[in-house]
């Protein structure tokens, strides 16, 4: 019986195109995507930083939509199925798990399936309460959760303009593109 790893090695080479070497790399980009109802009572997590707010995501995690977004990117550029297939919202294992475990759960299957991460690029639309002062913070927990420098990860965020379910602070929204190699 194969491993796991031997299966994911096995799966990666059949994407490769007939027609490319062996040794040259081949670039995978995946986009991802993730919305949150806020609500009182709940922390406000985003790329494993606790922000100080009176409101956070409802989800069965701790609803880090940038973690959930990024995993989301990552797997899809892999071909690896999506957060739903790997955490599903009904397993009691993820109950209120720290998203930041997701990521480090993606990047050992990319490892194991032989793919680099290149870099993240995300952006986070969240009305109040800026996240400026925070974004440093994020960028680098984001890249320690993935093994990356923090040069690989870059974190945006965007008001909702008073538009829309982000707009009118009745939700947040996280979207992700990641670059990948192999």
């Amino acid at each position: 019986m194969r491993s796991k790893s031997e299966k994911m090695k096995r799966l990666r080479r059949s994407q490769k195109p007939q027609n490319q070497p062996a040794d040259s790399p081949q670039w995978r980009v995946g986009i991802g995507n993730d919305l949150h109802r806020l609500a009182p009572g709940r922390k406000l997590i985003l790329g494993g930083v606790r922000i100080a707010f009176d409101r956070g995501p409802v989800g069965h995690s701790d609803g880090d939509v940038l973690a959930h977004a990024v995993c989301d990117a990552l797997l899809g550029a892999a071909r690896l199925g999506d957060i739903g297939r790997h955490f599903p919202n009904t397993a009691p294992k993820w109950k209120n798990a720290p998203s930041l475990h997701f990521l480090q759960h993606v990047r050992e299957l990319l490892d194991a399936a032989g793919y680099r991460i290149v870099n993240v690029d995300a952006t986070v639309g969240l009305e109040r309460p800026k996240l400026a002062p925070h974004i440093g913070d994020i960028e680098k927990k984001v890249a320690s959760a993935l093994a990356l420098k923090p040069g690989q990860v870059s974190v945006k965020a965007k008001s909702g303009e008073g538009l829309g379910a982000v707009g009118r602070g009745e939700a947040i929204r996280a979207d992700a593109v990641a670059l990948i190699e192999f």
